[in-house]
This record gives structure tokens, C-alpha cells and sequence, in this order.
């Protein structure tokens, strides 16, 4: 199976060949913590499980393919992939981060890994000038999402990889919002793209990971040599669903995104809402970036399937999560189902609220992650929501 083959083959067979010894379509799971070694020194190419395990190493070759890399990790979490690619820095080392980035990502830099020495400055990258301007002599990573969680803001992802390379700078690039089958980052020049696999790529609510995926040797061998020093992988079983989930991925994250677009124009048609943020609308301030960057693996446009509303108070905010019936209040997103959260004080509650309001995370807005229910039902579901 090879790069040229399409995205949707790649995902259901890189990784998911028949098992070899009894011909099994669906490989075997690896439940096992050690190996028997032939003699001391000499196995047959495992010895302990943080260090790899074969369900893993499948896993590992199925995202590597789909965003066109190399090298793939997978890890425990998003945010253990997250940090153990800022592991990779030293102490005195400068990192900008986009400045509307997932409050994770914010919490681990400020809270624990500034404690190390690491300098981290958030940027608004929708500039590279912005991004530009702050640049250091000992900046060594750039850390950018594109489209920002939860107001959708863009990074230009080309232009940023071009002032990377001119500056001698990596470029990180968290891909989750629009999965390996709406985005490649790598293709764009990224050095190393991060996917929480709880979402898309597990799509189904029921499991936590992350994945770096890179096409630098090097990077990948230190990236190793970090996880299985310190242990954040994925168990065996998680990573046998997500082989599952990938085979479905490019249905799932079209529908979505097919529900999503829909369900944004209506609601910017409407007099529900006092804004919708949505790339895919003609009037975001981003949207030819979003056509140009955003695409599937056939080159169509794709603009994702998360949407955020500014209700306009707290009270209507409050009025219509309690009338919604489809969409369930909860964190996270990328799942099948439809989920609604409130960013300020849910997914962004460790972000400092000054910072919140500066980037314009206000408490009246809110979050949806459109699954693959019926277009019908989910819009009737917001309307009956917003008008009792």
C-alpha cells in the first residue's frame, strides 16, 4: 500500500493488513506488557511495550499515511503529545503559540513548563507579521492551531512554514479541528502536525489520544526516545478502535462538515444569534484562506464542522442550552453525536479571564461540534432551542 493510493484506501488498509499468521482481516490486539527475547540483546523487534507494541506500530503507520508523513507517535493524549514536542526545547528556548490556542495547551505551558525555563509568548498568527515581529534568537518552535478553538481564527499556514525556514525555526501545527481528511500541514511545509485522536480520528466519544506525525528522522527519534522515557502511550485497545475509527474517517468528517456548513448559513440567515463564526460563511474575515488551505484529499474545499455563536447575554445563552435536545452539553468534540459547550468556562476556564476577553472569548458565546445526524433534526433542535 503506497502514498499514491487514495486517502479512504489508505485509511482502511495502511496498518490494517490481515493478520499474517492466521489470516485474520481484522489484526489481532497486543495485550501484552513484555516479549520473550531469543537471547539477551536479541528480540524480534520488541522488548516492552512503552517502548512499542505492534497494535501501536499500526496505528502509527495508518496516520502517518493519511497526513502524508513519515514518522507518526502516538501518545496517551493530545496533551501528552503536546508536551512532550515542547519537551523536545531546552530551558532558555522561546515558543510563540497562537494567542486564542486550546486552554490545555495554555495550561501546561504557563503553569507547569514556564517552571522549566521554557519562554512561551502567544501571538495573534493571524498576521505573520504579528508573528514576525516577536521573534527571538533563541525562538525555536512556533506552535499554531488553525482554525483556533473555539472563535475559528486562521493561521496561514504556507507563509508561517516560509518565515520558519528563513528564521531556522520549527513549525508545529495542531491539526485537530479539521482531522488528517480536511487539512495536511506537512504538505503546506510543517515540520510536525499534533491531532488529539480523541476527536476525529476516534470519532466516536469513547477514548483519549494523541499523535504527532513529522517527516524528520531526527525529530522523530528524539520524540521517541521522550515517550518511552516517559511513558505517555496509548493502551493496546485504544489504539485498535482507532485503526477501526480511520476506515470511516473521510464518511464521518464530510458529514460533519456537510451538516456544519448547512447549519451555519441557516443561522446566519436567522435572527437567532447576534454572530455566527464559521469559516465556510462568505462574510468570515478568513474565508478565501479557509478555501485555499482547507481541503480534502480531492481538493475540494472542506471548512470543518465546529461553529461558534454569540448569543448575545448570558440568559439567552443559558435559555437555549437548557431547551436543546440533540446537541449535549459536554467538552470535547469530533464525535459523531452533536455537542454544545460553553468555551469561557468549560474548555478555556484556566485561560485568565483579561486574556479571554482581549481575544474576544466572551461568555455569551458558545461552541458546537456538529455530528451526523439529520440536517432536519439538528436544525429544528436549535430553532425550538432559541425560541422557547
Amino acid at each position: 500500500m503506497g502514498k499514491k493510493d487514495q486517502f479512504q484506501t489508505r485509511a482502511i488498509h495502511v496498518g490494517n493488513e490481515p493478520d499474517h499468521e492466521t489470516g485474520a482481516i481484522v489484526a489481532p490486539i497486543h495485550l501484552t506488557s513484555t516479549y520473550e527475547q531469543e537471547e539477551v540483546g536479541k528480540d524480534k523487534g520488541y522488548d516492552y511495550s512503552r517502548g512499542g507494541n505492534p497494535t501501536r506500530k499500526r496505528l502509527e503507520e495508518n496516520l502517518a499515511s493519511l497526513e502524508n508523513g513519515d514518522h507518526c507517535l502516538a501518545f496517551s493524549s493530545g496533551m501528552a503529545a503536546t508536551t512532550t514536542l515542547f519537551q523536545t526545547l531546552s530551558a532558555g528556548d522561546h515558543i510563540i503559540i497562537g494567542r486564542n490556542v486550546y486552554g490545555g495547551t495554555y495550561r501546561m505551558s504557563v503553569e507547569v513548563l514556564s517552571r522549566h525555563g521554557l519562554e512561551f509568548e502567544f501571538v495573534d498568527t493571524r498576521s505573520p507579521e504579528n508573528v514576525e515581529a516577536v521573534i527571538k534568537p533563541n525562538t525555536k518552535l512556533i506552535f499554531i492551531e488553525t482554525p483556533t478553538n473555539p472563535l475559528l481564527e486562521l493561521t496561514d499556514i504556507k507563509q508561517t512554514a516560509a518565515l520558519c525556514q528563513q528564521h531556522n525555526i520549527k513549525l508545529a501545527v495542531d491539526n485537530t479541528f479539521m482531522s488528517p481528511y480536511g487539512q495536511r500541514p506537512l504538505d503546506l511545509g510543517a515540520d510536525v502536525v499534533m491531532h488529539s485522536a480523541t476527536k476525529f480520528i476516534g470519532g466516536h466519544s469513547d477514548l483519549i489520544a494523541g499523535a504527532l506525525v513529522t517527516n524528520d528522522p531526527n525529530l522523530a527519534q528524539e520524540l521517541h526516545f521522550i515517550q518511552r522515557s516517559g511513558g505517555a502511550i496509548p493502551s493496546p485497545f485504544d489504539c485498535w478502535i482507532l485503526l477501526r475509527s480511520t476506515k470511516t474517517m473521510a464518511l464521518r468528517v464530510q458529514k460533519q462538515s456537510d451538516n456544519a456548513l448547512e447549519l451555519a448559513q441557516r443561522l446566519n440567515a436567522s435572527s437567532f444569534v447576534d454572530e455566527v463564526i464559521y469559516p465556510g460563511l462568505e462574510n468570515h474575515v478568513q474565508h478565501e484562506l479557509a478555501k485555499k488551505q482547507q481541503s480534502t484529499p480531492d481538493g475540494n474545499c472542506i471548512f470543518g464542522s465546529m461553529i461558534s455563536l454569540r448569543c448575545g447575554s448570558i440568559e439567552k445563552r443559558d435559555s437555549f442550552l437548557s431547551n436543546l435536545r440533540l446537541f449535549s452539553l459536554a467538552e470535547s468534540l469530533g464525535g459523531v453525536e452533536s455537542l454544545v459547550c460553553v468555551p469561557y468556562g468549560m474548555t478555556h476556564a484556566s485561560v485568565p479571564p483579561d486574556m479571554k476577553i482581549s481575544m474576544g472569548l466572551t461568555e455569551d458565546l458558545v461552541r458546537l461540534s456538529v455530528g451526523i445526524e439529520h440536517i432536519e433534526d439538528l436544525y429544528a433542535d436549535i430553532e425550538r432551542a432559541f425560541k422557547e
